[in-house]
This record gives structure tokens, C-alpha cells and sequence, in this order.
């Protein structure tokens, strides 16, 4: 099998493409994988050092939104994972929320187009539990009507539902994972759980929007590409499935398990106004049954996960560092 592994330079992307290449799911045992990647701020190739040297991996820079690129690379491909995004809900509400939309709108369309004109047999497209909207009580399902409310969230939403339009109307076997909260080791360091844990490390205090009192479900991102995988081989065309950790935390709790995680106090918390106002969403929370009838389950406890996540960002500050420079650009 050969499949094309789209923002595999990324956090989630690349947690995938290192553990196909180490044949971690049966499914995939000996598949080539190439890489194509814009290499963005939140890009990074050393997230597949480990990787490197196999003759089973490629890496092509390009960009998911030009036909050529994608043209360049998508031939002779049996599934295209499309984690390629622009993904932070800050950064679309601050500033200018084009890029967003290219890449996560036009982009995904242009994936989607590509692989009917290549005969790929399948597209998995990687979405995110934020194009629901926010969740006073229960969990959503996949059926649950998108009610995005960021920038980000909504041109997420406007790539799921192209995804599904390809699929009615071309017939391609295109597939939609929706995650709650990712976390773990390589995560670039501007999302709340990098961000709060080497700041923590360097003893520079950490921002605490509010109360405290959003709520996510935490997910880790090993759990998540186990389950992405297990859609690749087992999900339906056309269909949507939510994946979770099963894990809710306000964002209070989490701010403590974090400071206990660290060695530091509450003196290191500086609460602030929330200056996201309503498109940050109060709670997300899935319900993902139907990808627990394929044989999914979140394996990893959030504390084993948490204390896996410390002690890698304890051990890769020349990991880490340089980038705190680019997240704060």
C-alpha cells in the first residue's frame, strides 16, 4: 500500500506517518508513506527525524490548495490521510481568518479533486469536534447539526461538508473523522497544554482565561491515529466518525493537574478575560459509539498521558525552544 499523508509534518500528522512506518497498525504493516507538507509556522520536520532514514518514507514540500502539487504526488496513491489544516481558534479570531479558509475550505476541496482525477481508493479527512459548537450537557453525535463558531471551526466545517458533497455526487470513498482535544509529545508549543507546560518548566507563569470553567474532553494523540486507522481499514465510504478520550476537564482542573505535573503553585497562574468573547466555545463533548463498534477505545489514561507529555518536553528542549519564538510570531 502507498498512501499520501497531507500536513504529516504537523502534531497529529506526524504521530501517524511514525507509526505506520513502525508498523504499528496491521492494517498498514509495510506501507510506503509520502509526506507532502507547506511547512507552515507549525510545520516542522524534525517531528519526522525519527523517520527519516526508512526507505518507506518521502517527503515533498507542496501545498494542499495547488492542483500541481497535489497532481505531483497523489499518483499511484491507494489512501490520502488529509491532516493539512490551519488550525488554531485564536490565531482565526485575532487575525485575518483567510488563510483559514483556503487551506481548510479550498484546500480540502482541491484533495478531494485530486483524488477523484488520480482513482484513489480512499480519503480519510481529519477533522475536529469544534465544528459542532459548543455542548451545555450530553455528548453529540454525528448526526448533530454544525453550529461552528470561529473562524477556524467554521472553515473546518465548510471542508466536512464538501467531503460529503464529493461523496454524494462523485461517489468517492471519502471518510470524516471528528476529534475532541488532542495532546502529547511534538505539540507545538502555543496550545494550552504545550504552552502551560514549558512555561511551567521555565518558571514563567501561564494564562488562565477566566474562571477556568471551559470544559474539553482530552484525547491522546496516540489514541487519536489508532483510531484514524481504524477508520482507514473498517469505516464506510461517506461516513463520520467522532473520536474521544473520554477524559472532560475544565480547563481549572487541568491548570492543576498541570501545575502538580511540573513541581509549581498557584502562584504561577495569572487569570485574565477570555479576549476570544463567544467564539470560544463553553464545552465540547463526543460521543463516539459508533467508532467503538469498529474496536476503538482511548487506551491511555489522561494521567499516564500527561505524565508521558511532561517528561518528553522535560527531555526535548531543543525541541521546543526555537519554537516558542515562532508561536508567539
Amino acid at each position: 500500500m502507498r498512501m499520501l499523508v497531507t500536513g504529516g509534518a504537523g502534531f497529529i500528522g506526524s504521530y501517524f506517518v511514525r507509526s505506520v512506518i513502525a508498523d504499528e497498525y496491521p492494517h498498514f504493516v509495510g506501507a510506503e508513506v509520502l509526506v507532502l507538507d507547506k511547512l507552515t509556522y507549525a510545520g516542522n520536520l524534525a517531528n519526522l527525524a525519527p523517520v527519516s532514514g526508512s526507505p518507506r518514507y518521502e517527503f515533498r514540500r507542496g501545498d494542499i490548495c495547488s492542483a500541481a502539487d497535489l497532481d505531483g504526488v497523489m499518483p499511484g496513491c491507494d489512501l490520502v490521510v488529509n491532516f493539512a489544516a490551519e488550525s488554531h481558534v485564536d490565531r482565526s479570531i485575532g487575525w485575518d481568518a483567510s488563510d483559514f479558509v483556503m487551506t481548510n475550505v479550498l484546500g480540502a476541496q482541491q484533495v478531494f479533486a485530486a483524488a477523484l482525477r488520480h482513482h484513489v481508493r480512499t480519503v480519510l479527512h481529519v477533522s475536529t469536534d469544534e465544528v459542532y459548537g459548543s455542548i451545555d450537557s450530553g455528548s453529540w453525535t454525528e448526526e448533530q447539526v454544525l453550529l461552528p463558531n470561529s473562524p477556524y471551526s467554521a472553515a473546518k466545517a465548510g471542508g466536512d461538508v464538501i467531503a460529503r458533497a464529493y461523496s454524494v455526487a462523485y461517489g468517492l470513498d471519502v471518510r470524516i473523522t471528528r476529534c475532541s482535544n488532542n495532546y502529547g509529545p511534538y505539540h507545538f508549543p502555543e496550545k494550552v497544554i504545550p504552552l502551560f507546560v514549558t512555561n511551567l518548566l521555565d518558571g514563567v507563569p501561564v494564562p488562565l482565561y477566566g474562571e477556568g470553567a471551559n470544559s474539553r474532553d482530552w484525547l491522546f494523540v496516540g489514541d487519536h491515529c489508532r483510531g484514524l486507522a481504524i477508520v482507514a481499514e473498517k469505516g464506510k465510504p461517506g461516513e463520520i466518525y467522532n473520536i474521544g478520550g473520554g477524559r472532560e476537564l475544565t480547563n481549572r482542573e487541568l491548570t492543576e493537574l498541570l501545575l502538580t505535573a511540573t513541581g509549581r503553585d498557584w502562584s504561577f497562574v495569572r487569570p485574565i478575560v477570555d479576549p476570544r468573547g463567544a467564539g470560544h466555545d463553553l464545552r465540547y463533548s463526543l460521543d463516539y459509539s459508533k467508532i467503538a463498534a469498529l474496536g476503538y477505545e482511548p487506551r491511555m489514561s489522561f494521567e499516564d498521558g500527561l505524565a508521558l507529555t511532561v517528561q518528553w518536553f522535560r527531555d526535548n528542549r531543543a525541541w521546543w525552544e526555537p519554537l516558542r519564538v515562532r508561536a508567539a510570531l
